[in-house]
């Protein structure tokens, strides 16, 4: 059962992971609707689906993520026509609650689909109906309160449809603590597949905490991306001190074009940057002056500039071929490819020509830039 102490006042961290579901949602919805006009003949129809949705507002008065997706949904015609809207939550005061002030929203008599909202509990029985429904386009959410519910099959029943995305809240505390609980070891098994779970449990005993984490979120990401060619893209939220992970936010396409977008949100939510290189995490202790002399010391733009010369020696690609081909699974973005390549063609390193054999305009370095790297 969930803890309605939570939902109390909307913490910092709550508010970043909001902003970031909510933003996903509004750019994923554009893109979908363009392709839906089209094709016609296709479904005219996307979901949002949130199978842990709360009550909808804290007890401060702040709006939940429910809220942000209703409201923006109220506000443009297309999603307005389009969008069915299905919150679950197990606890029965809370999918009352979240009813209740769904009827306040303004304009919500709008939209075309009533939002239906269910109090289930989350297991095998809502899996076993995704794996055998054929979904329309979806982003779905899922942010339970631990691990109960979280599990591989239910992220790919529904990922496994064209246009659909996941994004999950990743308890890490919980689940750290649950690799080593006997008790609990069927959601981890859940979670990260039988033999991984084993090894994890009896692989982790020994290690540091910093290298625990990693260990852990890099084996679910690996987990999740078995299930087929998919793009995961984990945000770390740091607890009040600074000290210690609370949670990831997890999420999961098979589209390159949504990791791209996921991916600029969360660099822009990001607390802190080395060189233009976002930490892709939101840690209170970045808002404080930083003193560490390894973090003076680290220059990420200099690796890239090396690893871009050995990694396309001797060929003969665009910029934007580049990017998209060396960017997935590191922390950088576009604008640092960008800025990279205009000083390696600055300084002599590489050969750059627009496609009608011009040079890069000063100071620019456009997606269409053919780049020549040499032996």
């Amino acid at each position: 059962m969930v803890d309605n102490s939570f939902f109390e006042e909307q913490k910092e961290q709550s508010l970043i992971k909001s902003t970031i579901v909510a933003k996903y949602f509004d750019v994923w919805a554009n893109v979908i609707i363009s392709t839906q006009k089209r094709y016609p003949r296709h479904s005219q129809k996307i979901a949002y689906i949130d199978l842990f949705a709360g009550p909808g507002r804290f007890k401060d008065g702040s709006t939940s993520t429910p809220l942000k997706i209703l409201t923006n949904a109220i506000e443009k015609p297309d999603l307005r026509e389009r969008l069915v809207a299905i919150f679950n939550d197990r606890d029965e005061k809370n999918s009352t609650d979240l009813q209740r002030t769904i009827k306040t929203i303004p304009g919500i008599e709008t939209l075309k689909f009533k939002p239906a909202i269910y109090n289930q509990e989350v297991g095998e029985e809502i899996v076993k109906m995704f794996e055998e429904m054929s979904l329309v386009p979806t982003l779905f959410f899922v942010d339970p309160w631990g691990y109960k519910g979280l599990s591989l099959r239910l992220v790919n029943s529904v990922l496994k449809d064209w246009g659909c995305d996941a994004i999950f809240f990743f308890n890490y505390n919980r689940i750290n603590m649950g690799l080593n609980n006997l008790f609990v070891q069927e959601h981890m098994q859940a979670l990260f597949g039988v033999e991984k779970a084993i090894e994890l449990r009896e692989g982790l005993s020994r290690k540091k905490p910093y290298k625990r984490e990693l260990i852990i979120v890099e084996e679910l990401c690996q987990a999740l991306k078995s299930y087929g060619s998919r793009y995961v893209l984990p945000f770390r939220f740091k607890n009040n001190r600074g000290k210690r992970t609370s949670h990831h936010l997890i999420f999961v396409s098979k589209s390159f074009r949504g990791y791209e977008i996921m991916k600029d949100i969360m660099a822009r939510e990001s607390t802190s940057d080395t060189q233009g290189v976002p930490s892709f995490e939101y840690n209170p202790a970045d808002f404080l002056p930083r003193q560490s002399l390894l973090f003076q010391l680290y220059r990420p733009l200099h690796d890239l500039k090396k690893d871009l010369l050995n990694s396309f020696k001797c060929k003969r690609l665009t910029m934007r071929d580049i990017y998209e081909s060396h960017n997935v699974d590191t922390a950088y973005v576009k604008k640092n490819y960008k800025e990279v390549l205009r000083e390696l063609y600055d300084d002599g390193s590489i050969g750059a020509v627009s496609p009608t054999g011009k040079p890069p305009r000063k100071g620019t370095f456009s997606d269409e830039i053919i780049v020549t790297f040499p032996s």
